[in-house]
Order: C-alpha cells, then sequence, then structure tokens
C-alpha cells in the first residue's frame, strides 16, 4: 500500500503566501514554516535559557513546521478574508478541521499518533501552540519589514499592524528576540558579518 503523506507536505512550495498583497518577493508556504520552526525554537530557548522555563524547544520547531500543514488542501486564505465575519471565521475553522484529519489519515496506522500530535492542536502542548503563534507572528513581521525595506510601499499597514500585534503579545521572550534580534534583519549581509 502507498501513503501520500509526505508527499502531499512536498506540495507545500506551491502554496503562495500573501495573496492578497503585491509582493517584491514571492514567498511560500515550505520557507515560511522553515522560518516559524526556527524562530519557535528559538523562542523556546530563549525563553528556558533567560527566563527558567522548561520548554521543548525540539517540539516547538517540528510543531512549527507542521503549523500550516492543512493550507496545502485549504489554500493560504488572506487574514481579511479569513476574519471577515463569524460566519467565515466558523467555516474556514472546519475547513481545517477536516483538513487536518484527511492528512493524519494519509499516514499508515503506525504514524498516524506521531504525526497527528503536530497536525492537530491539543492541549497538552498549549504552551508550545503559544509560542508556535508568536513565532508565526514574529515570521510576517519579518516578511512586512523585508517588503518595506525593498520600497514596496504594500506592506507598510501590514507592518504597522503586525508590530502592534506582536507588541501585544506580552511574552518577555519575543520582547527579548524583538531588541536582541530583529534589529539585524534590517542590514544588508555585509552589515551582518
Amino acid at each position: 500500500m502507498s501513503y501520500h503523506f509526505f508527499a502531499m507536505m512536498s506540495r507545500m512550495k506551491y502554496i503562495r503566501r500573501w495573496g492578497l498583497m503585491r509582493n517584491t518577493e514571492e514567498e511560500n508556504l515550505s520557507e515560511h514554516c522553515l522560518e516559524v520552526a526556527m524562530l519557535a525554537h528559538a523562542l523556546c530557548a530563549i525563553r528556558n535559557e533567560r527566563l527558567g522555563g522548561s520548554l521543548d524547544c525540539d517540539r516547538a520547531a517540528v510543531l512549527g513546521m507542521y503549523h500550516d500543514a492543512t493550507e496545502i488542501i485549504t489554500g493560504d486564505l488572506p487574514t481579511p478574508i479569513k476574519y471577515f465575519d463569524e460566519n467565515l471565521r466558523s467555516a474556514y475553522a472546519k475547513a481545517e478541521e477536516s483538513a487536518q484529519k484527511k492528512l493524519v489519515d494519509m499516514l499508515p496506522d503506525y504514524l498516524k499518533g506521531e504525526f497527528a500530535s503536530f497536525i492537530i492542536p491539543d492541549d497538552e502542548d498549549a504552551e508550545l501552540w503559544k509560542i508556535v503563534k508568536a513565532a508565526d507572528k514574529l515570521s510576517a513581521l519579518i516578511k512586512c519589514m523585508n517588503e518595506c525595506a525593498l520600497g514596496n510601499r504594500d506592506f507598510e499597514k501590514a507592518r504597522l499592524s503586525t508590530e502592534k500585534t506582536v507588541d501585544g503579545l506580552g511574552m518577555p521572550e519575543v520582547k527579548i528576540f524583538m531588541e536582541e534580534f530583529m534589529p539585524s534583519f534590517g542590514l544588508t549581509i555585509d552589515e551582518q558579518a
């Protein structure tokens, strides 16, 4: 028997993000999920090393890798549409749940338990999912900053809105990341070296 899960995951590279925006640099879902995984790992490490936490950084990274996997099936529905009204929000949540189950069903029984825990959020990982959501917002902010640095004014409002969202998270590890790491994203490679 043949299973389709990993072939489906490889399609992340075909899902374009920021569909309503004029992009100077296109971003696909695969790139985004890698960045979120790295950022989630970093946020956990900051919490553990600087704030006395004890989160599983590796698990946070893997959750980040799969956090938007359902978009392979649903597509990347732009935020203004996804949250336009309660009916749309509810319908999209149902579509995501259906896509989560469909993805897990693409695995053999002996792997379903392992991978379901990365695709279907549960209360056991609530704190890690909070970290992944923060990493997702940081990734969006990085995208907006990059586009604005390239002169793309279409991202100015999104950058301001995302900065406000990130500031409002109230997470000390995010504040530390913003102070210690985010300024480098505005530098050239020569300035970073």
